[in-house]
């Protein structure tokens, strides 16, 4: 089992947005950075453990915790002419943009934010507050989860 972290903007699609989705979860679309997306292809694994994470917002922080419920799907916005993420090379055929799907565990009783993760040394390597860890996917340790996870859920 691996653990991650998700970012998602808010106002584009909350947590509150994957709770409502119940058991079913949802595809998580439209990366278009490579790691990002070779992180999703090739290491995401279904059980893998999901913080997700609000950003671009006022108070950037942990919410929640998902899990991941499916892989290797086929970005179905890559094939969609109307939306941002569509991309002309891609195929279904040969898709070059893969994605999971993740369903809501819980939310977390205490959101913690990127300004107490930045303040906080047991995270102090943890690529969210690294220089430049701005990737919408990101590995996450055992021990950083754990940690997120004792703090969130006291």
């Amino acid at each position: 089992m691996k653990y991650w972290l998700f970012k998602s903007e808010p106002d584009d699609f909350s947590f509150d947005d994957l709770i409502a989705t119940k058991s079913k979860g949802e595809i998580w679309d439209g990366i278009r950075n490579y790691q990002a997306r070779n992180f999703l292809r090739d290491e995401v694994s279904v059980g893998d453990g999901v913080l997700f994470y609000h950003s671009s917002c006022k108070t950037p922080a942990v919410i929640g915790i998902a899990e991941v419920i499916e892989t290797q799907i086929a970005d179905p916005s890559a094939f969609d002419r109307d939306s941002k993420y569509f991309d002309e090379k891609s195929t279904e055929d040969n898709p070059r943009w893969i994605t999971v799907k993740i369903k809501a565990n819980k939310a977390l009783k205490q959101s913690i934010t990127l300004k107490q993760m930045k303040a906080d040394a047991n995270l102090a390597e943890m690529h969210l507050v690294a220089k430049g860890g701005r990737l919408s996917i990101q590995p996450v340790k055992h021990n950083e989860w754990e940690y997120i996870l004792n703090l969130g859920l006291e």
